[in-house]
């Protein structure tokens, strides 16, 4: 698939090492995501990096909720809210990105998740679209008119920035060979796929990037 060069950019999205084996919230074959994004980042004019920089207080850890656990739900501000395990800590080890990535060539990196009261999926805004990150300024600003979409993890944070960059006028394409799901539920990553494609993103594997 042939793209404009100029007007093109490569969102990659939270490749921590929380996320990575090992990790305190690890996605299972996250690493794996790793040399397939290496490998795309040279086809790119724009390459830009999201980072999960939650403050230890932040809402969605379940550890801040006495008596609750990883997985269950509570009302955060007004949304239901998935409890997580502490993870992506500002300042942490868990918050560096994959020691692996090849990042010299980014254009900017976006932080999110740093207001304990929201939580926080997509590279662009929170989960309640009162924060934004500036991504779709930064994006616009440079003439980007298409976005290809990689990272961790396919079921959140790549399908919440995957949805965003569609609803702000962006082409977009996932990467789905570039991407590994979190699968609580053993098909969540399945069901992002053709959540996004409904809504318009175009689903493609690394060796269609030309």
């Amino acid at each position: 698939m042939e793209m404009n060069r100029y007007k093109s950019a490569l969102i990659i999205v939270d490749v921590q090492n929380d996320f990575i084996p090992g990790g305190a919230l690890a996605v299972k074959e996250g690493d794996q995501v790793v040399p397939i994004i290496n490998s795309l980042q040279g086809k790119f004019p724009t390459v830009i990096g999201t980072q999960d920089f939650h403050p230890a207080d932040h809402g969605s850890f379940a550890a801040n909720h006495p008596g609750k656990n990883p997985g269950e739900f509570i009302d955060l501000n007004g949304l239901n809210q998935i409890l997580w395990p502490v993870h992506c800590v500002q300042g942490s080890p868990g918050a560096e990105f994959q020691k692996d990535l090849i990042r010299e060539g980014w254009a900017a990196i976006f932080q999110k998740g740093m207001n304990p009261g929201v939580d926080s999926y997509s590279g662009f805004y929170d989960n309640a679209r009162r924060g934004d990150t500036g991504l779709g300024d930064f994006l616009k600003e440079k003439g980007i008119k298409t976005v290809f979409v990689a990272g961790l993890a396919l079921d959140y944070c790549v399908k919440f920035t995957a949805l965003d960059a569609v609803s702000l006028g962006f082409e977009t394409y996932l990467i789905v060979d570039a991407t590994r799901a979190v699968n609580i539920q053993p098909t969540d990553g399945e069901l992002a796929i053709r959540e996004m494609e409904a809504a318009g993103v175009k689903i493609i594997k690394s060796n269609e990037v030309i």
